[in-house]
């Protein structure tokens, strides 16, 4: 018999922007009109098990943009699970950096470049 209780649910990766939600558009901003949706698609599953959401198609994030990051990390917080970002673009983290976001929705080596497309590898040191 195994215990399922003590087996850790894998981090469920989720796209900021699906295809059905992104029309005309293959990249996007994180701002007060694009965000109601993806709170409303994330607060249940934050709640439930550890998310980290890819930020690929993000260009740029606005201050509705970042409270509505802030209250999903404190939704799984609260409940004991993890929300972080993965693939930030250059341009988002350092708007989350200027914040004091960047160690507490993602890590340094989840910083995408927006020229190239490549994930800019840095070292902890």
């Amino acid at each position: 018999m195994t215990n399922t209780m003590c087996e850790p649910m894998p981090t469920m990766m989720i796209k900021a922007f699906e295809p059905a939600e992104r029309t005309e558009l293959a990249r996007g901003p994180l701002v007060r009109d694009q965000i109601a949706g993806l709170v409303e698609r994330l607060s249940p599953l934050v709640r439930e098990r550890d998310v980290a959401l890819d930020l690929t198609s993000v260009d740029r994030i606005d201050a509705a943009g970042i409270t509505a990051l802030v209250a999903l990390f404190r939704g799984a917080r609260e409940t004991g699970h993890r929300f972080t970002l993965a693939n930030v673009p250059a341009r988002v983290a350092q708007t989350l950096t200027v914040v004091g976001l960047d160690g507490i929705l993602f890590s340094r080596n989840a910083v995408r470049n927006l020229r190239c497309g490549k994930q800019i590898r840095r070292s902890a040191a």
